[in-house]
């Protein structure tokens, strides 16, 4: 039986080289079970894409890496789903290699089968490390565009970064704070998922310069390496809670919210301020519930738009002078979240 689309384009899809998806079409040889399963898998998006986007144009595939708490993933992909059938002037569809935690061997792995493979586009949220950083300097020397999402690398190894200015975000994170503290003297533990990535660095920077000008009676304890996942960030801040008993306001700038108040409950310690980031499902409910104070968020499909358009500008499907702003930063109370 013919393949209902070019064998190129189904190995695209579906991210295996076109000798295995040739095989398999044409019964040459043992094929895994998986693999039939990916290429069925693949046959089908492309038909949902053929049928909702009715475009003579150009077809663009473009990869998402993440390593992120499973929250977050889901949001940033909701915004791309929601966003790419909308596309002009190209037809575009997504592949996503997400996860809450990734060894540096394993995303280097990925980025290098990009590479062999070929893709028009990669958006990436990663650790900002060396390694990392040259090798999307070498997909960006090979042709294909990356553009960064919610933190950065260095320019030689990105075209471009889509989100919201993270020191601008950490320096309304401690405005509003400083308000909302009053004027006793305390503590903010502000926590990071890993100090390996740039944006949140920067976030915490900018949080913590303003927090200085604006209550010098409040410090700052950070914790780090949580990876904005419940059980390790837990940990984390139960340990900084029996160091200091100074603390009494929370900036989480890497997640795992329900873990951090679950630590300071069981401590019997009092949040005076709780300040988060990120309007997913989970904080969505905190907020109603009353256990948030203000969250700091932008409009992850706005991010998922310009991260297309700085694609398709690449591949001279948009003008040569296209230019993204940063994201809004926005500010969600708990009316937000009911």
């Amino acid at each position: 039986m013919r393949p209902p689309f070019p064998l190129k384009e189904i190995a695209l899809q579906s991210g295996l080289s076109l000798a295995t998806v040739d095989r398999a079409l044409h019964g040459r040889g043992h094929v895994a079970k998986a693999t039939g399963l990916r290429i069925e898998a693949a046959i089908a998006e492309l038909e949902r894409q053929y049928r909702e986007v009715q475009l003579g144009g150009r077809r663009l595939v473009i990869d998402v890496i993440m390593e992120t708490p499973q929250r977050f993933s889901n949001a940033v992909r909701a915004a791309f789903e929601a966003e790419l059938p909308g596309m002009r002037p190209a037809s575009l569809s997504a592949r996503f290699h997400v996860a809450e935690t990734m060894a540096e061997r394993d995303l280097l792995a990925i980025l290098t089968r990009i590479r062999r493979r070929g893709s028009h586009g990669v958006v990436l949220k990663v650790p900002s490390t060396p390694a990392i950083a040259d090798m999307a300097g070498d997909l960006m020397a090979s042709g294909i565009p990356v553009v960064t999402l919610v933190t950065d690398l260095p320019l030689p190894a990105r075209q471009g970064y889509v989100g919201m200015d993270n020191q601008v975000a950490g320096s309304t994170a401690a405005y509003l704070l400083a308000r909302m503290a009053g004027t006793a003297e305390g503590k903010v533990l502000v926590t990071l998922s890993s100090a390996r990535f740039s944006g949140e660095e920067e976030r915490e920077r900018g949080f913590r310069d303003a927090l200085h000008r604006d209550a010098p009676q409040l410090g700052a304890v950070t914790i780090s390496e949580g990876f904005g996942v419940d059980r390790t960030t837990e940990q984390l801040v139960k340990a900084a809670l029996a160091a200091d008993a100074d603390i009494r306001a929370v900036y989480s700038i890497g997640g795992g919210n329900r873990a951090i108040l679950r630590a300071f409950a069981e401590d019997k310690r009092r949040i005076d301020v709780f300040a988060a980031h990120d309007l997913d499902a989970d904080n969505r409910a905190l907020l109603a519930e009353g256990q948030l104070t203000f969250v700091i968020h932008h409009d992850l499909r706005q991010d998922a738009r310009s991260a297309c358009q700085m694609v398709m500008a690449h591949h001279r499907m948009l003008p040569k002078d296209f230019r993204i702003a940063p994201s809004r930063v926005a500010i969600a109370t708990p009316h937000e979240g009911m």
